[in-house]
């Protein structure tokens, strides 16, 4: 009696990829679309940052204009960076410090309200002082009663303080340059919701120092798009592979 071959023909199998397979093909494919989105976001974010920079040189490097009296609206968009000039006397006695890391180390910045001649008041950071020379008595020089004339950029409101720091006006504690609060706490309404950033001029006595608006913004978009859509490429190849079945 003849013996009949169990084996079945290879060609009669169904060509079928293993579950396992088809599901490490489906999950790849998806992390590729993922990276791909994720690169085309920072696309965006790219010429969102570049309009940002462009906008921000034209400003700094541009003449300057009279500093906005109220009711003129001033937005982030439109006029921040902008260069402006006001004309008054500062309110030394009405002065508060507010905790600043600069390039010439910690310490504070100075916000002065200044009165101009039409009696409206602006907020200006006439610059950064060391802790050293934090209290008004060790510059007193610099405190005069006179009439100045401010140059600068416009700045928009830092509500609220710093990053896990509240800012604490009843005890003179500022973590951040809070126009509406600084106000409330001296009293002395302002017309405007903005402050004003002082450029590098001198103040007698040598501080506060201005100057010191960071104006140059880090952009690494570029990158992180070729690093994602990179990642997509090679996520991509692996789904075909996996797919052709030459991992097993």
């Amino acid at each position: 009696m003849n013996a009949v071959s169990m084996d079945a023909d290879p060609t009669e199998q169904p060509r079928r990829a293993p579950r396992s397979r088809l599901i490490l093909t489906v999950a790849m494919a998806f992390l590729a679309i993922v990276f791909a989105g994720l690169g085309t976001w920072q696309v965006k974010r790219l010429v969102w940052k570049l309009d940002i920079i462009e906008r921000v040189e034209a400003r700094v490097n541009g003449p300057p204009a009279d500093a906005p009296s109220s009711p003129t609206r001033v937005t982030a968009e439109s006029d921040e960076y902008r260069r402006v000039t006001a004309t008054g006397v500062f309110r030394h006695d009405k002065e508060v410090q507010v905790q600043a890391v600069t390039a010439l180390g910690a310490g504070f910045w100075v916000i002065t309200p200044l009165v101009r001649k039409d009696g409206t008041s602006v907020l200006v950071n006439r610059g950064f002082v060391p802790t050293d020379r934090r209290d008004p008595s060790s510059r007193v020089i610099g405190a005069t009663g006179a009439p100045v004339r401010v140059t600068g950029l416009i700045r928009m409101p830092e509500p609220g303080g710093a990053f896990l720091r509240r800012n604490d006006p009843a005890n003179g504690r500022w973590y951040s340059r809070d126009v509406a609060a600084i106000a409330a706490v001296n009293d002395m309404p302002l017309a405007t919701d903005y402050f004003i950033d002082a450029d590098a001029t001198p103040n007698p006595g040598g501080w506060p120092v201005g100057g010191l608006t960071v104006t140059r913004f880090r952009n690494n978009h570029l990158v992180y798009a070729l690093t994602w859509y990179a990642l997509a490429i090679m996520s991509f190849a692996a789904a075909g592979a996996v797919r052709r079945g030459i991992f097993r």
